[in-house]
């Protein structure tokens, strides 16, 4: 084992070889909520220069869920023998006009699990009930639903199934860098998913939008050494993938969960909450495992996706980096931790969040 690493010391060597490549204005992004955490919780923004921007992209899955999905689940859960299930951070967040927490104090039969083998196991005590459970996430957890869905074939659990709302990451960031509403000069890539998908992912996007990516671990020195590397490349004028989390992603990936995903999943077109739909950013299971999508198996009407956010939220515009929480009126006053209008102040992974509970960092 090397010598302990001086983490004061280190920080301010990144913090000076940061401010000395910053000429100019600077727009990052980052599109991980476990990032969008950091950056606030580290009080990063206190120390960078500020002509450098750094934004928070639409990194949290349960803040792009869009309303009408959670109405439609919420419409399920309504059928009778229906057990919805799904992760805990869903709960409280709002669909047009309610949440799955409401509708479990209204007495449906709404669980919290840890994992969607819990959901299988529900399914495999309760034959008389279909259980449901919300496939919500990016890469970094739909290997697993897939892997679920899986067992239940072989199994033979024919009361499991999942509702789709998954969504995939590499075109949305190139759709956000196309529609030229924010400047992104550079990505702050997310790691967990890297794991899955490998760094290769990003390639076109840094060849085709000549966009610098470099994919970035979670501690205060893997964020501040991902942003002094995006710079560099700004500074030299490449536009190249790079990997600063080297301990747990690489170029390839992960080969298993990838041909896991490919066996049980296509891709489709996916509604982004307060962005709007970007085609092939979703999944969906394959025609050989529909019998397992909740939509094929509970016939209720789907919701009109335009009441997507409440009058007055801005988390479309904050996930796209148009504005920073702060610019959003209702931010603080109409809309805080403890009473969320949008699904920004509602994931503990937001973007809203993260400013109320740290601070902008100025």
């Amino acid at each position: 084992m090397g010598a302990p690493v001086d983490v004061r010391a280190k920080a301010e060597e990144l913090y000076a070889r940061i401010e000395g490549l910053v000429r100019g204005p600077v727009s990052l992004m980052e599109v991980c909520g476990t990032h969008t955490m950091a950056i606030s919780r580290f009080g990063i923004r206190a120390r960078v220069p500020a002509n450098l921007r750094l934004l928070s992209g639409p990194g949290c899955p349960v803040c792009v869920t869009p309303a009408s999905q959670i109405d439609h689940l919420i419409a399920m859960g309504r059928e009778p023998e229906v057990v919805i299930t799904t992760f805990g951070d869903m709960l409280r967040v709002p669909g047009s006009r309610s949440t799955l927490q409401r509708e479990r104090a209204r007495g449906r039969d709404v669980r919290v699990v840890y994992s969607p083998f819990d959901a299988l196991d529900f399914a495999r005590k309760e034959p008389n009930k279909l259980v449901v459970f919300m496939g919500v996430g990016f890469e970094t957890t739909s290997p697993t639903i897939a892997a679920t869905i899986v067992r239940a074939r072989e199994d033979g659990v024919g009361n499991f199934c999942v509702y789709p709302a998954f969504k995939v990451v590499p075109p949305a960031m190139d759709a956000l860098v196309a529609s030229e509403e924010a400047r992104i000069d550079g990505f702050i890539c997310p790691g967990h998913v890297t794991t899955i998908i490998g760094s290769r992912a990003y390639e076109p996007l840094a060849r085709d939008r000549h966009v610098p990516c470099v994919v970035t671990g979670f501690e205060a020195l893997d964020v501040l050494e991902g942003i002094a590397m995006l710079l560099e490349q700004l500074a030299s004028g490449r536009a190249e993938v790079e990997i600063q989390y080297r301990r747990a992603t690489c170029r390839e990936g992960n080969p298993i969960a990838q041909e896991m995903l490919e066996r049980v999943f296509r891709r489709c077109d996916a509604w982004w909450r307060g962005i709007g739909l970007i085609p092939g950013t979703g999944l969906e299971p394959s025609e050989e495992f529909s019998v397992f999508d909740a939509r094929e198996r509970i016939d209720v009407e789907e919701p009109d996706k335009a009441q997507d956010l409440p009058i007055g939220c801005g988390c479309g515009e904050v996930m796209k980096g148009v504005k920073l929480p702060p610019d959003c009126p209702v931010f603080g006053k109409g809309c805080t931790p403890s009473r969320p209008l949008g699904p920004c102040m509602v994931s503990t992974e937001g973007a809203c969040a993260a400013w109320y509970l740290y601070g902008g960092g100025r």
